[in-house]
């Protein structure tokens, strides 16, 4: 009986330093924050983590959780794939009238994109956004992955990369 509540003692004064271990480390540094940035030079897009980073000179101005296309996994490869492409855009048009909340056209299908399209006979679709809501929806952000390749955040967040985003802007869309 005493060798049991030994092996429980341990483990429980293990569990603890483990749990004071995660609770009291230190961190690791932030990022450097840009102060009061009036404007953004690039965008990354990371879909696995569902993250937007939007940086001045490699200094971050904000970040934003993500919902990508209902099939994001992969680059897209066609019209209603639900994908969101990966690579590198640019910001090529602003839509403040758009369905949804604001929104930020990349220039998507490059020529490549177009040529592996063509190569497949397929449309390789296009007007590819970074976007707010869906205009009907007040006050909610949606759940999960529900556009149909585009990048959706909050409005709040829409409000602000709007203000701090010109056309020209770097788009990187990682996997």
């Amino acid at each position: 009986m005493r060798r049991g509540a030994l092996i429980v003692l341990m483990l429980l004064l293990a569990g603890a330093a483990w749990l004071g271990w995660h609770w009291y480390a230190p961190r690791p540094p932030a990022p450097p924050m840009a102060p009061e940035a009036t404007r953004v030079d690039h965008i990354l897009i990371e879909k696995t983590a569902r993250r937007l980073t939007a940086t001045l000179k490699g200094a971050v101005v904000m970040q934003a959780d993500i919902a990508l296309g209902f099939a994001p996994e992969g680059d897209k490869l066609r019209e209603g794939d639900g994908k969101t492409p990966e690579g590198v855009f640019v910001v090529n048009r602003r839509n403040p009238q758009s369905a949804f909340h604001l929104s930020l056209g990349i220039d998507y299908p490059r020529p490549e994109d177009v040529a592996r399209a063509q190569r497949q006979g397929v449309d390789p679709g296009g007007d590819i956004f970074i976007h707010g809501q869906p205009n009907k929806i007040v006050g909610l952000t949606l759940p999960g992955d529900w556009t149909a390749g585009c990048i959706a955040i909050s409005n709040a967040e829409m409000t602000q990369l709007w203000r701090l985003t010109e056309n020209g802007t770097t788009v990187e869309i990682r996997p």
